[in-house]
């Protein structure tokens, strides 16, 4: 038995070849070319290339000069991204694993963290657990060569020793490296691994029974990094908990749920999701949390933005902590990445998401609009909002309420409970000199690398350097030499203004090239007015007044 099926009038026929006679397998004949016209002209129609594809072809072809193809796709990607919103972007496929790199959480290297310093390579720190930390490598060595390329004196770049270290995992590079005291070249053969790229930047008791932790970023790695500071505090008697956003431009939507989940009791909805083609996804926290109880507040400022503003907006929302500093971005965009053929992504929003009480907190913009995007948040600052409280305009003027009926607002950002301004009373134009001239970066490194063993002796660890080392008058002096060499003159004024700021910042970056970044924020949080103010609330009875959970 023979089967054919075709389409006539949009209809599927199924035919029997066999049971037709000679007539009508003419007529089938007829009908059969005519359905597979059909079928083709509609897969024309389908396929058919675009006007883009068009105007390129010609292009190519007709040109009067030889262009190049792929730089003109990519500029078309490109514009037509731009006509979106403003957090819609391509990223092509030479941009798309540095990009990735701080949200995956990790690299392939060898592990150290450096500085070109006096024109060399100068090791600051090596990772633990890294390939170099196992081999011996030290902070304050200087990369001479690199597999047998001299790199010491020739004007080399942070890319360029980038490029020449990292690489994909079980490769191996050689370098050879100076050590003081040794009177050869030292050479190791490095074998590069996956090295992480942490997001909790710091964690340490602020004061007896208050613990702090600073999150980056939400990568991967994130949550199982905060659950292991939370523990280390809790080990070491913490009642009450601070949270550091300030900075934290966001990540990835499902680490800020499961950090809000540490918080939260179960069943309580911490963000839900609106799209056009997307369905609408509630997503409600567990019984898992590690921070359920006890006083919690959460540091937030005007850079703070998207998963950030999940995990404040969650905590506000129901409660169930403090809220501290400035309004907070206004993101309240979700983004989905699509591949395409050659390895290129698109990261398109495909939602809005809202807080516990209905929010959106996605400040306002127009399709193909992100010069303006970029304007209104400028004009912020122009308005006074850092600064004042009642500078605040917000384009939703819409009413929402927190599970104790307190007002919230939504349409531009999560605003604070507690209003922090700006602290400018020691900026000046000299310390912005002092920036751009490189000096606060330059001299901590020259000083730490000359006084390494003797501030190591002297100094067991971070909470003695803290209590005990000053920025004495001879430190300052060297320190002023070098800045007036090196571009930023000396201005007495904005020097007298300043000299508290510059001098707690020299000893933080100090702390931070003999230990880490855990160290540096043990000492420059000394001028973080918002962690004094959230001390302050833990300490007095805001908690209580408010009806806060954990009081």
């Amino acid at each position: 038995m023979k089967l054919i099926f075709v389409i006539y009038r949009k209809e599927l026929i199924r035919i029997d070849m066999n049971m037709l006679k000679s007539s009508s397998k003419a007529a089938f004949t007829m009908i059969f070319l005519a359905s597979l016209l059909h079928v083709l002209n509609a897969s024309a129609q389908i396929f058919q290339p675009s006007k883009v594809d068009h105007a390129l072809e010609i292009i190519k072809y007709y040109y009067v000069d030889t262009v190049n193809d792929k730089k003109l796709m990519e500029e078309a990607v490109r514009s037509v991204i731009k006509e979106l919103d403003p957090h819609s972007v391509y990223i092509p496929l030479e941009e798309l694993r540095e990009m990735n790199e701080p949200l995956v959480g990790k690299f392939e290297g060898i592990g150290i963290q450096f500085n070109i310093h006096e024109d060399t390579i100068m090791v600051t720190a090596t990772i633990p657990g890294g390939p170099s930390e196992k081999l011996g490598i030290k902070a304050g060595d200087r990369i001479v060569n690199i597999n047998d390329t001299n790199v010491a004196g020739v004007k080399i770049t942070n890319n360029d020793v980038l490029k020449k270290l990292r690489g994909d995992k079980g490769t191996k590079v050689r370098v050879d490296i100076f050590r003081k005291g040794s009177a050869k070249l030292l050479t190791y053969v490095i074998t590069r691994d996956q090295i992480p790229l942490f997001s909790v930047d710091a964690s340490y008791m602020v004061e007896p029974g208050i613990g702090y932790i600073k999150i980056s970023r939400f990568a991967d790695a994130t949550v199982d990094e905060f659950r292991k500071a939370l523990a280390s505090l809790k080990s070491q008697g913490m009642e009450s908990l601070v949270l550091d956003l300030q900075g934290n431009g966001g990540g990835y939507l499902n680490r800020a749920v499961e950090l809000s989940d540490e918080f939260l009791t179960a069943g309580k909805k911490i963000v839900f999701t609106r799209g056009r083609s997307n369905p609408d996804e509630d997503f409600m926290s567990s019984n898992q949390g590690g921070w359920e109880k006890g006083k919690l507040a959460i540091l937030i400022d005007q850079y703070s933005a998207s998963a950030s503003e999940i995990v404040s907006g969650a905590v506000q929302d129901w409660d169930r902590g403090l809220i501290i500093g400035r309004r907070s971005f206004g993101k309240g965009l979700v983004q989905k990445p699509f591949q395409l053929p050659d390895g290129s992504l698109i990261r398109l929003t495909v939602a809005h998401y809202y807080t516990p009480s209905g929010r959106n907190i996605q400040r306002h913009y127009e399709l193909g609009k992100e010069d303006e995007y970029a304007k209104d948040f400028s004009e912020r600052s122009a308005r006074g909002e850092w600064f004042h409280e009642d500078s605040i305009q917000y384009s939703d003027t819409t009413k929402y309420f927190t599970n104790a009926k307190r007002v919230v607002r939504g349409g531009g950002g999560i605003m604070p409970d507690i209003f922090v301004p700006i602290d400018t009373s020691l900026y000046s134009d000299y310390y912005s000199n002092l920036l751009r001239s490189g000096v606060m970066n330059e001299f901590p490194l020259t000083y730490v690398d000359n006084n390494r063993n003797e501030l190591k002796s002297s100094y067991g660890n971070v909470e003695a350097f803290k209590n005990a080392f000053v920025i004495d008058d001879k430190i300052m002096n060297d320190f002023l030499n070098v800045a007036e060499k090196m571009g930023a003159k000396m201005d007495s004024a904005g020097y007298q203004i300043s000299e508290p700021f510059i001098k707690l910042q020299l000893k933080a970056l100090i702390a931070r090239n003999l230990w880490d970044t855990n160290a540096f924020y043990v000492i420059i949080n000394d001028n973080n007015m918002p962690l004094r103010k959230a001390v302050d609330a833990i300490r007095g009875k805001t908690f209580e007044k408010m009806k806060l959970a954990g009081n």
